[in-house]
């Protein structure tokens, strides 16, 4: 009696022929949802800038005044050790600062450009550049 000597199992031709199909595919995917994944980083920096702004409403309420420029974003994590020194400080809640979506610290100025009786909270957008049509920012909602 004859034995077969082939094995069960793959060539390597039908090994790079699925590769193949499977990389056509995730091809395919990346452009299809390609912009779906920027508009969920939008979304999600929309998000973070309202987060924030509340942050920073309850620490007004709670100490008579927003952060200055200087203090900034830190102050709704660490208590501020230079003027002005908030009376009533409390953690909120956040545990730390968050990175925009595109890796970038958010930007805070009060007084604000876009709102002088408040502040201005803004991400740069995709673009990492501040002060183009493409930020994200507090004053986009008024």
């Amino acid at each position: 009696m004859k034995r077969s000597t082939r094995t069960g199992g793959f060539t390597l031709l039908e090994i790079m022929l699925v590769v193949m199909i499977i990389a056509i595919l995730v091809g395919g995917a990346v452009l299809l949802f390609g912009p779906n994944i920027n508009f969920a980083a939008i979304v999600k920096a929309k998000g973070d800038v309202g987060t924030m702004a509340t942050q920073l409403q309850m620490y007004n309420s709670q100490n008579g005044n927003f952060p200055s420029t200087e203090q900034g974003l830190r102050a709704l994590v660490e208590k501020p050790t230079t003027e002005p020194i908030p009376k009533n400080w409390s953690k909120g809640g956040l545990q730390s600062v968050p990175l925009d979506p595109w890796g970038k610290a958010y930007n805070y100025q009060n007084p604000g450009t876009h709102d002088p009786a408040g502040f201005d909270l803004w991400s740069n957008g995709p673009d990492k550049q501040s002060g183009t049509s493409d930020d994200i920012g507090n004053w986009a909602e008024k």
